[in-house]
């Protein structure tokens, strides 16, 4: 039988910020809670990074903004999880240091030892962090599930065209409702 973990991903101040919808915490917490309720392991991946960036090339066109802006490094509160959805004692809290959920990251490492073999994707943004993770976890032989409405994009077009046509070649693609249900039945 799967052992399968949520992932929260990207899911910070200065991240949500950029998408003023709040029904997607609503969603999210949601998610969050209905893992919990079940056993299933939470963890959150967060982007950040070392005082000074040692880890971040300026030739990196996806971050190297990040260096210059000063943003998501040590202490900075727009790199905290937004607080609908904050971790509680238990959960676990992976820090990356590129788009993928695995890069720069000990996130295998984790899944490994708790022995998971599924996972479950939400995150900012669909056409960033969730499409390298669903990538990069299908090619680690993970099991897939992708909340659609617990994921979002700057474009809604991009989005949809994720979940509907690419994300289900490799991935369960689900609502957070219908998954939450799956877990009480």
């Amino acid at each position: 039988m799967a052992k399968s973990a949520l992932l929260v991903m990207d899911v910070q101040q200065g991240i949500v910020e950029r998408f003023p919808d709040p029904e997607y915490t609503r969603k999210l917490r949601y998610a969050v809670e209905a893992a919990r309720a079940s056993g299933v392991p939470v963890i959150y991946v967060v982007i950040g990074f070392r005082t000074g960036y040692p880890e971040v090339s300026l030739r990196n066109k996806a971050f190297g903004g990040i260096k210059e802006r000063g943003a998501f490094a040590e202490g900075d509160p727009a790199a905290r999880i937004h607080p609908d959805i904050e971790p509680r004692a238990g959960d676990v809290v992976v820090t990356k240091k590129r788009v993928s959920a695995f890069a720069g990251s000990d996130l295998d490492l984790v899944l490994r030892a708790m022995e998971v073999d599924h996972l479950v994707l939400t995150g900012i943004a669909t056409s960033g962090v969730v499409l390298s993770t669903l990538r990069q976890a299908a090619d680690l032989d993970f099991g897939l599930t992708v909340l659609e409405d617990g994921c979002l994009d700057g474009d809604p077009e991009v989005h949809r065209v994720l979940t509907e046509k690419v994300f289900p070649r490799q991935a369960e693609v689900t609502s957070v409702d219908a998954w939450g249900k799956t877990l009480t039945d």
